[in-house]
Order: structure tokens, then sequence, then C-alpha cells
């Protein structure tokens, strides 16, 4: 399988895993942590045992000073990473020592400092308005007054590879002033984010052979390369790698923290974090997103819930034989886990994984699977989907093996009414009849839509009997107008409409799906399937295994 780090000390300094999350990750579009969420984002990070934390730019962000200030006061107990405050050098023609921003670095209490200096010569005197020598002077004189506090000093050459293909002897001196002033390491910056792998490696060994410095590196992603550009820095002999969790930042991101190691420890055998670490990118990587506020990418290399999915047969017939034949890695060493999709696109492998999967042993049942099969394909035809509806899945494998789970109830009818008040109010009221051990219960209920108003009716009429409803909810309700089934006059309103409902209740959530030309219809089919399978789980708490 994968190449995986050898067990044993981590490197240590000699290689810094540093996560900008908090600082550049937080210039997404979207994003807008309180000092609250970033104290919790650190702790995670710190968690995950990243080398360093840059916890933001105090002085310059009121949120980022008082982030700073909870931590030396107490509220960030790090246990293994560093805390990292980040600023800019001292202005033009000012001591350093004089420089509120400077000051505000120490204030932090941070024990190492990043600094951002301009490194590429048409921003110095276009946007710093000075000369390549100030702007030399600027950085080395800041470095120096922080080594002398004694900070440790990271130096952020912003905008280097477009510098150094422009004028590289100016980029040069920049970093050349940092380091004999003391910065530890050298960050190169592709603060544009407008380089591919060939010319970062290019760039990256001449730095470190006409330098012989420490090297960083800092990628954007705006050409969807900064983790491809990050590993190839570090193969070229960058030490030093900045990242953000789940690629957040400015424009299209950065580098993903969760790629970047990933593919540093798999595929390189580099232990860039301690042993055990690797296994909880996953769980990492969603607890930001949460924080963050934002959906976790499914797609995600190592830690999307699809990175390791397999929906074709042919590659679950390869899988049933070794799961390494279609995996570039065992999920588990990055908390992940592999996934079976029974779509129209499933054989038969495809089918007795995911039954397996489930809990159900289809392997000896050929006329089961060959009827999950069939009708997988049929219904799907049809517009139904069970990718993203394991419950409504599993329901249809346990009636092919002929352990149908019996149902709660059976219908003898349903009825929905919306009411559209003068006032503007809109109420939906439905009246369901079922009979429950031969026992005819009738409930109406109001709701804000149809399908709320029938849940609510369906729950009226059989918690008496099924008390453990009470503990089931309706956590979501999506609708997909699947393509219309236009008429003669060209008119799409009669269209095929497809529902996902999930669920939750003791032990987790599930999702089943319906499908129908009515939505209302739809609706129910992927009610009744959510409270079957929840009565499936009722009789059987610790697992829906056959």
């Amino acid at each position: 399988m994968s190449r995986t780090a050898p067990a044993g000390t981590p490197l240590g300094d000699a290689f810094h895993v540093y996560d900008t999350t908090l600082r550049d990750g937080a210039q997404r579009e979207g994003i807008s942590y309180s000092v609250a969420d970033k104290l919790v984002v650190a702790r995670h990070l710190d968690a995950l045992r990243v080398g360093f934390i840059e916890g933001g730019w105090p002085g310059a962000m009121p949120k980022d000073t008082e982030f700073f200030a909870r931590a030396a006061a107490g509220e960030l107990d790090l246990r293994h990473a560093v805390l990292v405050a980040f600023g800019s050098t001292r202005r033009a023609g000012l001591a350093a020592a004089q420089d509120p921003q400077v000051r505000a670095l120490l204030d932090s209490q941070a024990p190492v400092v990043t600094l951002v200096a301009k490194s590429d010569r048409r921003h110095i005197e276009r946007a710093l308005r000075t000369d390549v020598a100030e702007n030399c002077a600027m950085v080395a004189d800041t470095v120096s007054f922080l080594r002398n506090e004694g900070r440790r000093v990271f130096l952020d050459a912003e905008h280097f590879f477009d510098g150094y293909k422009f004028d590289p002897d100016t980029a040069l001196r920049v970093l050349e002033a940092a380091v004999t002033a003391g910065a530890d390491v050298a960050v190169l910056c592709d603060t544009n984010g407008g380089m591919l792998p060939l010319g970062i490696a290019e760039v990256v060994t001449e730095v470190a052979a006409r330098t012989g410095f420490r090297l960083g590196i800092h990628c954007q992603d705006d050409t969807s390369s900064a983790v491809a550009n990050s590993v190839t820095a570090v193969q070229a002999g960058a030490t030093h790698v900045q990242c953000t969790a789940n690629g957040y930042g400015e424009r299209a991101g950065n580098a993903d923290l969760f790629a970047v190691v990933g593919n540093l420890v798999t595929k390189l055998g580099m232990p860039v974090l301690p042993d055990g670490a690797l296994g909880e990118l996953t769980r990492t990587s969603h607890a930001l997103a949460e924080i963050a506020n934002i959906a976790p990418d499914t797609h995600q290399a190592y830690v999307g819930t699809s990175a390791f999915a397999h929906k074709a047969g042919l590659h679950a017939s390869a899988i049933k034989v070794d799961p390494e034949l279609y995996n570039h890695m065992d999920p588990v060493d990055v908390g992940n886990g592999q996934r079976v999709l029974v779509t129209e696109m499933a054989g038969r492998a495809s089918v007795e994984l995911k039954g397996s999967e489930l809990g159900l042993d289809l392997a000896g049942h050929p006329d089961a699977v060959s009827s999950v099969v069939t009708t997988v394909k049929e219904r799907e035809a049809q517009g139904w989907s069970f990718e993203a509806a394991d419950a409504s899945l599993e329901l249809l494998m346990r009636s092919a093996l002929g352990r149908a789970a019996p149902a709660p109830f059976t219908l003898e009818s349903y009825r929905v009414i919306t009411e559209h008040s003068v006032d503007g109010t809109v109420v939906a009221e439905a009246t369901v009849r079922v009979l429950v051990d031969g026992e005819r219960l009738i409930a109406t209920q109001e709701g804000n839509g149809p399908v709320n108003a029938l849940d609510a009716a369906l729950r009226a009429a059989l918690t008496p009997s099924c008390p453990w409803l009470e503990d089931v909810e309706l956590a979501d309700y999506k609708v997909r107008i699947l393509t219309p089934r236009g008429g003669a006059d060209g008119h799409g309103t009669d269209a095929v409409t497809r529902v996902l409902v999930e669920s939750t209740g003791p032990g987790g959530a599930w999702t089943t799906v319906g499908v129908h030309g009515n939505v209302v219809e739809a609706s129910w089919l992927a009610l009744v399937d959510a409270l079957a399978y929840a009565a499936l789980r009722d009789r059987n708490p610790v697992g829906t295994a056959s």
C-alpha cells in the first residue's frame, strides 16, 4: 500500500509544520472567527501536534490582540505547538524599538514572531515608496531588535517568486538581511499564487544553492497548485511549510494542511507529525470546518467523506479481492474510511460490499444480491438515488433477504391541505389514518408545510404505541426536481421529485429517499422509510446487523 513514515521520533525542529489558519486562513471570504473560536481552533491544531500556530496580527487586529492576551493569561495551554505572532517590519525612517506595531508583537508574549517583508523591488518602490537599501535595513533592524528581546524570528518574504523572476539580486538581499540579523527561516512566499511545481522546484533549488539559508514555503492556491507546490518545495530543500486547515485563505485559498501533511508522511515517508497524529487528520479537518461554519469538502483529499468512496462496479469487484487495488493508501491511517456506493453503476460486488458495510451478509445469498442489483437499477432509472440514503438501501437489502423489518403501521390514507389566509399566513394541515396492530388510528396536525404537518400527524397517531418516536427527530429535508416529463405543450410542470429526509435518534443519523411525481407523496415515501428504519434501530439499539 502507500509508503508510510517509519516509527520513531518525529523530525522535530528539523522540519516545521507551520499552521496559519488563524491569520491567513481567516482571510477567506465568509470566515469570521470570534476570539473564542480562535482559541478552540488553536486547541484542535495543538492536539494534532503541528509545530507552530500563527495566531494573528496583534496590534493591527483588535481580536488578535485580545486572542494573544487571553492566551498569555492562561486560556490557551499549548502542549505541543508553539504560538506565533505575525506582523510587519518597522516603518521606513523609524527605529524598530519606537514602532508601535513592533512593540505590539513583543506585548503579545508569543515566543516566535513571523515578520512579513517585501522582497519584490516593484513592491518596495511602488507600495512602500522606499528604496531597496532602506527596505533591507527595516528587515535587519526589526529582526535584530526582536532577537535581542528574546524572540525567535521567521521571515515571510512576500511576493518572493515574482520578485525573484523580476530582480533576483534584490530578492536575495532581503533574505540575507533577515538571516544575517538572526532570522531562523527565510520563507519564500508565492503570494499571488501564480507558480507551478516545476517553477517552484527550480527557484527553491537555486536559492538554496546560492544562499545556504534554511528555507520555508508559503503557497496560495490560485492555480490549484498550492499543495503540489508546497510538497515540491520540500523535495527541493525547504524544511518549513506553511499551510491552513482545509486550504482556507484569501481568494482561492492556501495550501491545505491535511493534504500537505498526508503527502509528506504517506508518500515521502517524512515523520513530520508525531506517531499517532496522522490518524487525527479527518477528525480535525471536520471539527475546524464546523467552527468556520463551512460545510466540509466531501471530495477533499485524504479527509473528505468521498476520498475513499467507490461507485463503479469495476472498482468494487477489485476491492472485494484486495482493497489496495483501488485505494492509494489505507484510509484508516488518516482517520477516514472506505465506502462503497450502490447506484445504477453497481454490480454484485458493490452490493455485497455495501451489505457488509451495513452489517448484512449477502455473499451467501446470490438471489438476494441479484434482486437488489435489479431493483436499484430500475429505481435509479426512475430518479431514485441510494448514494446518500443508506437507510433506505438497508431496508431494501433486508427485504431481498426476507428479513424485512415489520412496518410500525399500515397506511389507510392521508390528506394534506394548505391554506393561504388573506393576511398572508400559510398553514398546512395533515390528516393520517393508519392501522397499528389492527387498531385504526386517526390524527390531524398542523405544520409550516405539508411535510412538517404529515410528520406531526404521524407522530401524534403513532407515539402512544411507539414511544421510541419521541427520541426521533426530522433533522433535514432536501427536495430536488428531476428532469421534467414535459407534455406536447412543452411545459415541464409534471416533474419527478426526489426527496431526501435525514432523521436523528439514539445512536446517530440516517437518511432515506422517496421519489414521485407528487412532492408530498415523495416526502411520504421518505418519511415511511425513516420511521421503518427507526423501528429497526429501536429493536436493535446496538446496531443494525443481521
